[in-house]
């Protein structure tokens, strides 16, 4: 995603986190590292100590990510950790929230990492999840419950 006047400017802030999230495969669960951007709310909720599967986080300026079509990897981050599913989309929408709320620009400084969140893989977030929904699922109703009396 390009960026032009009517999306974002180099100079807008965003910042990204790596989040480890988990594939199910044949019933096991494997850990991958997502590159996700954070919008302010929930950077400003993370740094409370709320639970998080963030491992750390980065201030960025979008022009350091975004290159023409190009989307370029930070070089903190790990070959191995893949940008997140809708990435420019979303980056684009949490850069927005830094817009409007520009005092959460002051919690992480351009360039500056954060590790001091509250890391948990307690909750797992697992990226191919379905639901599959079986007969045994369904609840039985009262036979009178659909009649008038």
């Amino acid at each position: 995603m390009p960026i032009s006047p009517t999306s974002l400017a180099s100079d807008d802030y965003c910042v990204l986190g790596l989040a480890t999230c988990f594939l199910r495969e044949d019933g096991d669960f494997h850990a991958v590292d997502i590159i996700e951007p954070i919008p302010s709310a929930a950077l400003e909720a993370i740094l409370k100590q709320v639970p998080t599967s963030y491992q750390w986080a980065i201030a960025v300026r979008a022009g350091e990510v975004f290159q023409g079509e190009e989307i370029n990897k930070p070089d903190v981050f790990d070959q191995s950790a893949q940008f997140c599913d809708d990435f420019a989309e979303r980056f684009t929408a949490a850069a927005r929230t830094y817009q409007v709320r520009p005092q959460a620009k002051e919690h992480l400084a351009i360039g500056e990492k954060w590790d001091k969140f509250n890391f948990s893989l307690e909750k797992k977030r697992i990226l191919n999840d379905s639901k599959v929904v079986k007969t045994e699922d369904n609840v039985k109703q009262h036979s009178h419950t659909h009649q008038r009396l």
